[in-house]
Parts: C-alpha cells; sequence; structure tokens
C-alpha cells in the first residue's frame, strides 16, 4: 500500500478521489518515482511495477519526476479517472555528447610527464590523518624496492593508535568531514526560509533537522547527485517524520 504524504488540498472549490496510474519506461526499475500533484501538494511514489494512487480531480497537473527520467508534467482529463490502464510514459535522462574521436596513447600521461609523481594519490586532511594512523611505515626502507635495508625498523604507530583508539576517533573524524561537507551543500541549495516557511520547521530546530537529513544515507546519496527538484521531495518526506518527533518531545 502507497504511503501519500501532504495531502492538504489548498482549493476547495474540487472534490477530488484517488487516481489511480502507472508509469512505463523502457527502464525496468519504475519504483520510487515521487509523483506530485503541483495545485495541492500531495505527494506519493511508485511501486516496484510503477504504480502509484493520489488524490486528484480533472484539471489537476500531475508531475513525475526521479533521478533517473526526465520531469514530466500531465494535465489530467475526465476520462483518466474511469481509464483502469491510465499509463504515464516517461523518458530516459540521457546526457548526449557529440562525436568524439579518441585516440589513444598508452606512455603519456601525468605520471610520465612528471607533472604528479607516480602512484600518487589526493587525500582530504581527514584521509591523510587517517593513513598516517594507520599505514605501516618501515624506517629505513630501501626507495626501490621497498625492503627493509639493515639496521630499519617497523613503525610501532599503527599499533599504538589501534590500541589507544585514535584509529577509531579518526575514522570518525573521517565520518564528520562528510557529514559537514553535506550540510553545506543542503545549506547552498535550500535558504533559511525554505525550511521554516515551505517545510514549516520551527526556527530553533532548523540546524538539528539538517543534521537529521544528513544523517539518512539515501538521503545524502540524493542530495550528492545535486537533483534539486529529487532532494526537495525527499526532504518534504524527512520534514514529516522530524516534526513527528520533535512534537512528542514537546509533549
Amino acid at each position: 500500500m502507497l504511503v501519500v504524504l501532504g495531502q492538504s488540498v489548498k482549493s476547495q472549490t474540487k472534490e477530488r478521489t484517488v487516481i489511480n496510474g502507472k508509469i512505463s519506461s523502457v527502464n525496468s526499475d519504475l519504483e520510487g518515482v515521487y509523483v506530485i500533484n503541483a495545485e495541492t501538494e500531495a505527494i506519493t511514489s511508485t511501486d516496484v511495477s510503477g504504480g502509484f494512487s493520489i488524490l486528484a480531480a480533472p484539471g489537476d497537473v500531475l508531475v513525475f519526476s526521479s533521478i533517473q527520467f526526465k520531469e514530466t508534467r500531465v494535465l489530467l482529463k475526465c476520462e483518466d479517472f474511469t481509464d483502469l490502464a491510465f499509463t504515464v510514459k516517461l523518458s530516459m535522462v540521457m546526457n548526449q555528447l557529440q562525436e568524439v574521436i579518441v585516440k589513444r596513447y598508452d606512455n603519456i600521461n601525468a605520471e610520465a610527464l612528471g607533472i604528479v609523481p607516480y602512484g600518487q594519490k589526493t587525500y582530504t586532511q581527514a584521509e591523510r590523518k587517517l593513513r598516517t594512523a594507520t599505514a605501516l611505515n618501515p624506517e629505513g626502507t630501501s626507495p626501490t624496492d621497498g625492503r627493509l635495508e639493515a639496521g630499519g625498523s617497523v613503525s610501532a604507530d599503527p599499533l599504538f593508535n589501534f590500541i589507544s583508539g585514535r584509529t577509531a576517533m579518526l575514522k570518525k573524524e573521517l565520518a564528520v568531514e562528510k557529514k559537514e561537507a553535506f550540510m553545506k551543500l543542503l545549506e547552498k541549495m535550500f535558504t533559511l526560509e525554505h525550511f521554516v516557511d515551505r517545510l514549516k520547521i520551527p526556527l530553533e530546530y532548523v540546524k538539528g533537522f539538517e543534521y537529521y537529513a544528513v544523517e539518512n544515507d539515501r538521503f545524502t546519496v540524493i542530495l550528492g547527485s545535486k537533483n534539486k527538484t529529487s532532494t526537495e521531495f525527499l526532504l518534504a518526506e524527512l520534514a514529516t517524520k522530524y516534526k513527528e518527533m520533535i512534537a512528542s518531545e514537546i509533549k
């Protein structure tokens, strides 16, 4: 059974009923596509077979949106409510490129040209700290074959870090760094007014809601795609749950 969120009807001039339908596409993955009534802001999503149910009336516009499909808008007609096979066809998002001719030169790259050292990898500050704490760095290692030379010794730092819990601390620091990056992206995409006026989050709870949102792995995947429409829909869903949580705390 589909859960329909936010079915508050703005206009009282129309009597709305549940319309049942489904989506179709060349893509076999039809689950999780958002279906929004643009007039009432009611939101639902499709099941594994692409089916959906939502309150609507003739003249309403349904918006279909997800990461993998192009946004599609459908103006509902009276016959759509009696059509047992009411189906909306969606098109895949295709990034079409102009013709590119690629010539392969296996011996020419940034390392061969001396731009970067061989095998170099780029790390964030937290990743560098974690790598330093967990990597065994032999002192007196041969620069040519990596073997320990006479008089060399293996650093005990990784073992000490593991025993002392420093490695665990650095892993948490890396996780915090990623969450902070998601927080900055979220605040860049949506204004404070959006959280307060649109999502109805009390002003003093906005920052807490942002932390709550970025703790959701599914949300951070959508947020990382920078698809604002899909991010906004899932954000509204999380806002409903969050307001239920703070309501119970206030009581």
